[in-house]
């Protein structure tokens, strides 16, 4: 699975590595409604919870499904408009948020129903009887909040607009200026890194920089990242957005709303001591020890190194059937093989397999 992003005849030029604080906002917001997805970060959502004002944390419950069942579209508005770039100030960024039309804003601020299908055009909500009426009885299936928020972004949309762009900038009063004062000469290294990459070695290796399970192929003109989802875009206008974000890890947005610009909005790097699981190898990880026969095997490979024979004898099976197993796991890198003399000796993996419940749970937040 993947989303893929078709860029034929994009220039280099068009590819842009930008940081926006909007952006950043809501990476923030998320990590504060799930600090269960960002350990590291439990400290300072911990204070920065503590300390907020109550009227700014009630507003921050009142819509906190923008940000922390999904990531909204409208944290990253630039991208509905033509040529658009993030702003360099949150100010400018909530400009550029203003700039949406109605129907963009309301269609993006809807994606915590689930409703779009990305795979086709989004209905509008506004001029839809339909539309409107299926959007309500989803929200209604996610709580109540969520259906009074729709009940109001679908009667007055300009009053929903004006109440988010104060409620995002108290939360820089309260707490957001301090992180993008503290984050910003980091997010903007890492911009000049890639583009310099971008400039010197070509896309290949600036992708390849971004994330692992981000590749370029260069024979079909396609962009494909490691999700556990399928999607597709096409860069339409020339132009291709990088976006960093510090407080993202392990989340990797693929923007791929029909009608907006595709985008990557990724974590900047960090020194990692191995490369994180695909998507297919995590696959091949959790079938592999699905079966009860392997997970006996695993259970002595675990302790020692044994032959196909021994642990043939071990199990009561004959030696073709052991191998089909082990076959099994070593395809999907949990045993390694060694020989020693005449004998192959078969061992489980302990490091990978202690990294599967990490690596899983990498997979299904990135």
């Amino acid at each position: 699975m993947s989303v893929r992003i078709d860029i034929a005849g994009l220039r280099p030029e068009g590819v842009s590595v930008v940081p926006s604080p909007l952006a950043e906002l809501c990476m923030a917001l998320h990590a504060l409604g799930e600090p269960g997805h960002h350990p590291g970060l439990r400290g300072w959502a911990t204070e920065v919870t503590d300390g907020l004002d109550p009227y700014v944390a009630d507003r921050m419950c009142e819509a906190d499904f923008l940000w922390r069942s999904t990531y909204s579209d409208v944290f990253l508005p630039f991208a509905a408009l033509p040529g658009g770039l993030p702003g360099a100030t949150l100010a400018e960024d909530l400009d550029l948020l203003d700039k949406l039309t109605d129907e963009q804003f309301v269609d993006a601020a809807l994606e915590f129903t689930c409703l779009l299908r990305y795979a086709f055009q989004a209905p509008n909500h506004l001029s839809s009887q339909e539309g409107r009426a299926r959007a309500l009885e989803v929200a209604a299936s996610r709580g109540q909040r969520q259906l009074r928020f729709t009940q109001r972004l679908l009667e007055d949309p300009p009053s929903v607009r004006a109440w988010l762009r104060r409620f995002l900038e108290d939360c820089d009063a309260a707490f957001f200026s301090d992180v993008w004062a503290r984050l910003r000469p980091q997010l903007a290294a890492d911009a000049r890194h890639k583009t310099e990459l971008l400039r010197r070695k070509g896309l290949a290796e600036a992708l390849a920089a971004v994330s692992p399970a981000v590749r370029f192929e260069a024979g079909s003109g396609r962009i494909v990242v490691d999700k556990l989802i399928e999607g597709h875009a096409t860069v339409t206008d020339g132009r291709l957005v990088l976006v960093p974000t510090s407080l993202g890890r392990p989340h990797f947005n693929v923007l791929h709303r029909p009608g907006w610009q595709p985008l990557l909005h990724y974590p900047v790097s960090v020194p990692e001591p191995v490369r994180p699981a695909s998507v297919e190898q995590l696959t091949l990880r959790m079938t592999a020890l699905s079966h009860p026969v392997r997970m006996r095997i695993c259970r002595h490979l675990a302790r020692s190194a044994y032959t196909t024979t021994e642990l043939a004898q071990v199990h009561g099976m004959t030696a073709p059937e052991i191998s089909r197993h082990l076959g099994v796991l070593k395809k999907a890198g949990l045993v390694t093989t060694r020989r020693r003399g005449r004998y192959v000796l078969h061992q489980l993996d302990v490091a990978v397999v202690a990294r599967l419940g990490s690596d899983f749970l990498e997979g299904v937040l990135r």
